[in-house]
């Protein structure tokens, strides 16, 4: 069965608003369509026309951008004659270095291990989901997926080196290598996978894995 099928084969079902609580029976979506709460008017859940093929494919995408971005040089610094050129993973070692090791801890955590995490879960998710077989761990990997989707901080992240660019640039000269650009494009992928997953539709089409 496909997700498509499994979403029309949906039966109503109360879904509660995430803004205001109201309960909303909500049954089958057709492609493209929305249900929004009558009462504040929060999209409550969305049937994609592309099904979950359009949030794979972001996310297929974001996995290669960011073993590309852990290969190659991040940062370069010039200054005083001396220079120091460092990847991602590496700028987490020069912080611990440095005796800043909460800060490494968090950098390592939420930069490189959350979004590598959340990237291999949506691929996993959606993979057996679009191809439709059947595994018992889709939803544990979809609670998976909506729990840490948050603490992916990439975004963060860059905007956190883009302002340091501007401060040290006057001090010393910075270098952007491939590995920002590359990560700066899987921030992109990464989060219009996340958008484009709707959470009702995706419950759904697991269970109508299960059925």
């Amino acid at each position: 069965m496909t997700a498509d099928a499994a979403q029309t084969r949906a039966a109503t079902t109360p879904v509660a608003c995430l803004e205001c609580d109201l309960l909303v029976d909500l049954g089958p979506l057709a492609p493209g369509q929305r249900a929004q709460c009558p009462r504040c008017g929060t999209t409550i859940a969305a049937s994609p026309k592309q099904g979950l093929h359009r949030p794979l494919a972001f996310a297929l995408a974001a996995a290669v951008l960011l073993m590309l971005a852990n290969v190659y040089p991040f940062l370069a610094f010039k200054a005083s004659g001396l220079e120091r050129v460092m990847t991602l993973t590496e700028s987490a070692s020069a912080l611990y270095d440095d005796g800043s090791r909460v800060l490494a801890a968090l950098v390592l955590t939420f930069i490189v291990i959350a979004p590598a995490v959340l990237t291999a879960s949506v691929i996993a998710l959606l993979v057996p989901l679009v191809t439709g077989r059947r595994y018992p761990w889709l939803r544990h990997i979809g609670r998976l997926v909506f729990v840490i989707g948050p603490w992916s901080m990439a975004e963060v992240f860059l905007i956190g080196v883009l302002v340091s660019f501007i401060k040290i640039a006057k001090m010393a000269t910075m270098l952007l290598g491939p590995s920002f650009w590359a990560f700066f494009a899987f921030t992109v992928c990464l989060t219009a996978a996340l958008a484009a997953l709707d959470r009702h539709y995706v419950w759904n089409a697991i269970e109508g894995r299960d059925a």
